[in-house]
């Protein structure tokens, strides 16, 4: 009585190590994943690629995602006392940002960002700083208190569309 239990078991583990599958969608199944889906090539990602996806913590990066992230944030934006801040896209990627962000003529510059899941992140003055979308409330700043779309880099620096 023993040896049927253990025979149909014995049939069912032959079946399932079979090279052959018992069904068009299992064939379908094995074909999904590839070797280089498991192992990408080596120098699959560029170095630009990589820096990327370790900003957004190692997550990966759609290009086109990023071009819609970048699309949030070019164009003018107005901040109290002169404050500016105009984005531009770069050609071959990135922003260029022109800004003021305070009353001193050394408060005023370019520079160079990039767009990733932070925020508008970009080198001033050796610092490297990150401008997240908020609103008026968030930038500390009254004038701007109200406002639906901001950039905010700090208390007491941020910048609104009107």
């Amino acid at each position: 009585m023993k040896s049927a239990p253990i025979a149909l078991a014995l049939t069912g583990l032959l079946a399932a190590c079979s090279s052959h599958p018992a069904n068009e969608s299992q064939a379908n199944v094995a074909n999904e994943n590839t070797v280089e889906e498991v192992m990408p090539s080596e120098g699959a990602a560029t170095e630009e690629e990589a820096m990327t996806n370790a900003a957004v913590g190692n997550a990966a990066v759609n290009p086109a995602d990023t071009a819609k992230l970048e699309r949030d944030y070019l164009g003018r934006w107005v901040g109290v006392e002169g404050m500016i801040l105009n984005v531009a896209a770069k050609p071959g990627g990135g922003v260029t940002m022109d800004m003021r962000w305070g009353l001193d003529d050394d408060m005023a510059g370019k520079f160079d960002g990039s767009v990733t899941a932070e925020g508008l992140r970009f080198m001033r003055n050796g610092v490297a700083e990150t401008a997240v979308h908020t609103d008026g409330d968030a930038t500390a700043l009254k004038w701007l208190a109200g406002k639906k779309d901001c950039l905010t880099v700090k208390p007491g620096e941020g910048y609104c569309r009107d």
